[in-house]
């Protein structure tokens, strides 16, 4: 099994500019909005959508750039100067068909990584899903060095994106992270009993807008994969390494949340099942 992780051999630090220019894909969509008011006050944003209408949406927050990552367009313009891209641009449901998918997700995201090539970019933070494993068993808690495992056409063309992401750490010296996205939704949504699906899943705006922050201003890294999901108490997938390697802190947890859950205070009933809270019990 291959390490998610490649240590730079020298300090990652590219654009010596402050605040550091970053460009943001899909910068209308939910998380990239919910980034860009995030982070606008702490990077020079560029956002990057595809009608000039999606411009306007975001014009608070950055410059706004308009083009089709799908089609021929010249992207050296949008690109230049970039220090890091947040590659969220694509079509995010499960039930995406073929042509959809195609264009939105293999080749669109081909293009952010060789247009991030051409410029120069320090680094790209790609945003891969939790349907890139969603085919593991359930119960089993996937780890950041398992072996994709797609569960939908949606997960495949997030392996194609973990791919490329590899390759250009590797082969063409663009430091790439991937963050494997969970079910992400505001803390509203959460408290709602309805949604207790999401349990296993969830991640806060908060949480993941902090933990695509500390992706960017990593200096260490060329290449890893982490995921991103708040600090449940039931983690389909286990988000360690982010905390080793970033110093994530998730402040949320869905089972604190969620109405259906928060009154059974699962953090204390629950244990944990070592030598602190089994005294007596081994075997």
């Amino acid at each position: 099994m291959s390490t998610p992780i490649m240590l730079a051999t020298e300090p990652v630090d590219g654009n010596p500019e402050r605040p550091r220019p970053v460009l943001v894909t899909g910068a209308a969509g939910r998380i990239g909005s919910s980034f860009a008011e995030y982070a606008h006050e702490r990077y020079a944003l560029r956002l990057l959508v595809r009608d000039r209408q999606d411009a306007d949406t975001v014009r608070a927050w950055g410059e706004p750039a308009v083009a089709d990552l799908c089609g021929s367009a010249d992207l050296r313009d949008v690109f230049a100067g970039i220090d890091t891209v947040v590659h969220l641009a694509a079509d995010p449901s499960p039930q995406a068909d073929w042509d959809s998918v195609r264009d939105n997700n293999l080749v669109a995201t081909y293009t952010t990584f060789a247009a991030a090539v051409a410029a120069g970019c320090r680094r790209i933070v790609f945003a891969s899903s939790i349907h890139a494993v969603s085919g593991y068993p359930d119960g089993y808690q996937v780890h950041a060095a398992d072996p994709v495992n797609p569960g939908d056409l949606y997960g495949v063309s997030k392996c194609f994106g973990e791919a490329l992401a590899r390759m250009a750490a590797v082969q063409d010296g663009l430091s790439a992270i991937v963050v494997r996205i969970g079910s992400f939704q505001p803390r509203t949504e959460a408290v709602r009993e309805e949604n207790i699906a999401m349990m296993n899943s969830f991640v806060s705006h908060r949480d993941l807008n902090q933990l695509i922050t500390r992706c960017i201003d990593d200096r260490k890294l060329r290449f890893a994969v982490f995921h991103g999901l708040s600090g449940n108490r039931f983690n389909r997938m286990d988000i360690s390494a982010a905390q080793e390697w970033l110093g994530y802190a998730p402040a949320d947890d869905f089972t604190d949340l969620n109405r259906d859950l928060a009154d059974l205070d699962l953090r204390r009933r629950v244990k944990p099942h070592d030598a602190r809270h089994d005294k007596g019990t081994t075997l």
